[in-house]
């Protein structure tokens, strides 16, 4: 970071975005980890992918794999996906009802909270006890039936304050609590991780990439609301009775890379799990009430063919975007102080993340 004047608080008025070598240099993604990410609530799952004792998912944060498992106390962990033998993988995929953790590579196998009960073959190792090792644990938040983790809870914002005001805002008809039926979609994008929660920031390029999306948006209407550690985009949503029906529709952001996609009768949260400097993966996951009717069904294909439609607009758009970052034609350009507010909140958090971390 030769130019710390890069790292100055923006005045709104006056704000540009963040200089390309953020997106662009290759050393961004070990800062990245370090400032950000293991500093962060980051999201893991839904509860309803974890009902019963032995229930597991499988996910990484910015590099580190993790595993949320139900416990037989019925205790929700939150645990290193990674063997305390020679770094193998726990578990490679979601799965339920396990009655143990039992890595993949050697078949060290530990209790599902987490202590080592066996090891094979073990036996003439000196001073070597399975009672002495157990995984690396990360704090854990449930909220709204969703399982934040976080890998420095020390340094992690207050967890109250992430969550600040959504809960009063989804009211109770709109508890994300609900949701039973799950579906995932990933896609892998050639950009920063960055880039992509840029895109997602602002409502300002949905008329000239969304087509079909700012038809059901009334983009006159889109408002920005920022907090602490979340941001709110949200519009008055008009469509037919076999997609979402009519109401608002919520797009919250919470720090660093979480999303929340609130339509009626549907939740979709959105992950960016950064892969490198210029790749990253996103993946939605799709929550909808339980409903096995033929209706319920078309409700369900219908939203996962539109997002799809809108999820490939946004990672053309990305792609795009990192080729011109990484071009050494750019320089940061003016932030557009009523669509880009919530875009320069990020940037904020990012620099003070920044400044704290190589001060």
């Amino acid at each position: 970071m030769d130019n710390p004047t890069d790292l100055a608080p923006q005045p709104p008025a006056q704000a540009r975005a963040l200089a390309a070598r953020f997106y662009a240099d290759p050393a961004m993604a070990a800062l990245d980890r370090r400032a950000v990410f293991d500093r962060a609530w980051q999201l893991v799952a839904h509860e309803c992918q974890l009902r019963n004792a032995g229930d597991h998912v499988v996910a990484e944060l910015a590099g580190l794999p993790v595993l949320a498992v139900r416990g037989a106390d019925g205790t929700i962990r939150v645990f290193h996906n990674v063997c305390r033998h020679r770094a193998g993988p726990i578990a490679q995929c979601d799965g339920l009802g396990a009655k143990a953790l039992r890595c993949r590579y050697h078949g060290w196998t530990y209790t599902l909270e987490g202590q080592l009960r066996s090891a094979p073959e073990m036996g003439g190792a000196e001073c070597f006890d399975v009672a002495d090792v157990r995984l690396p644990q990360l704090a854990v938040k449930l909220w709204q039936g969703l399982v934040f983790a976080a890998v420095d809870p020390a340094h992690a914002p207050d967890f109250e304050a992430f969550v600040a005001g959504i809960d009063a805002r989804l009211g109770s008809d709109r508890g994300l609590a609900q949701y039973g039926h799950h579906h995932r979609v990933g896609y892998d994008v050639a950009c920063n991780w960055k880039v992509y929660v840029d895109n997602y920031l602002e409502g300002y390029h949905v008329p000239h990439v969304h087509p079909g999306l700012n038809r059901l948006l009334d983009y006159r209407s889109y408002i920005t609301e920022v907090e602490a550690w979340h941001s709110l985009q949200w519009s008055p949503l008009e469509s037919d009775s076999t997609l979402y029906g009519n109401g608002d529709a919520l797009y919250y952001w919470l720090w660093p890379n979480t999303m929340l996609n609130i339509l009626p009768g549907r939740l979709q949260t959105n992950r960016i799990v950064p892969l490198g400097m210029d790749r990253c993966r996103v993946e939605f996951d799709f929550y909808y009430p339980i409903d096995e009717s033929d209706e319920g069904h078309a409700r369900r294909e219908a939203d996962l063919s539109f997002s799809d439609e809108v999820q490939h607009e946004d990672l053309g758009i990305c792609e795009d975007v990192q080729r011109g970052l990484t071009s050494g034609s750019y320089e940061p350009g003016r932030l557009n102080p009523l669509r880009e507010t919530a875009v320069l909140h990020f940037h904020e958090l990012l620099r003070a993340a920044y400044r704290e971390t190589l001060a």
